[in-house]
């Protein structure tokens, strides 16, 4: 289902001069225990960012997702990007979730980073009517314009591959216009408003209870707290220096 999105992302990373680089050992590819379900994970290294992953999980008629993290370097206090696109094959059901992820809920900032994305939100008024996040505070680390589309065979064929498009090329512009500007979060702020992100992510990711069920727990551990969400190993360290 996600193949073609999976092409173009990776497409389009590739034309803004990214490289692959290597995943933590063990973790770039992994068959469920059933052996019904693979999931494959890249990490580039793109000018501009510190850190963009990508994730596939195919595990048939069960479940095709297709999940994306970017995010930028620390002197860029842009927004985080943020792709999750699920189709569920046996009930014909689509989750989709595209998102420029803000670092912090003010206005300023809205008015400096979303012009792009609010835009594609009133162009694609089918994917922007639900705002309901079960398993995370919408109010945190998301925006108020996320294209958010809970659908079925119609939007994963036809809407959402020309927003899909629309948003990736949205992301970049956004990019461009960032590192030609001045960011006004200083540096040592950005990093840690990341690592919040990444805490606050790995505390509540809905996904890892499925990993759980696919491929163990200590592999999906791992793929949390190592590939996924790297910073929130921040917090675990702190909290041993705690006790």
């Amino acid at each position: 289902m996600f193949d073609p999105f999976l092409k173009q992302l990776h497409t389009s990373i590739r034309i803004h001069g990214g490289q692959l680089i290597p995943v933590p050992e063990g973790l770039a590819n992994c068959v469920s225990i059933n052996g019904k379900g693979t999931i494959k994970s890249w990490l580039w290294q793109v000018s501009g960012f510190r850190r963009w992953r990508v994730t596939r999980l195919d595990a048939g008629d069960s479940l095709q997702v297709l999940n994306s993290v970017a995010y930028p370097d620390y002197n860029n206090d842009q927004p985080i990007l943020g792709i999750d696109l699920l189709w569920f094959g046996r009930t014909k059901k689509l989750v989709a979730v595209l998102d420029f992820q803000p670092l912090v809920q003010d206005q300023h900032y809205f008015d400096r980073h979303f012009k792009g994305l609010i835009g594609l939100h009133n162009r694609f008024p089918e994917l922007s009517r639900e705002k309901t996040m079960r398993a995370f505070d919408p109010q945190k680390y998301f925006s108020p314009w996320l294209l958010f589309c809970r659908g079925g065979f119609e939007q994963a064929n036809k809407s959402l591959p020309i927003a899909y498009k629309a948003f990736l090329d949205c992301y970049w512009d956004l990019e461009e216009k960032s590192m030609k500007g001045t960011s006004e979060i200083e540096p040592l702020e950005v990093r840690r408003l990341q690592t919040s992100y990444d805490i606050y992510s790995a505390e509540r990711d809905p996904a890892h209870g499925l990993f759980v069920s696919l491929f163990g727990k200590s592999w999906s551990d791992r793929f949390l707290n190592e590939f996924l969400f790297p910073g929130s190993l921040h917090n675990q360290t702190s909290e041993m220096f705690d006790h």
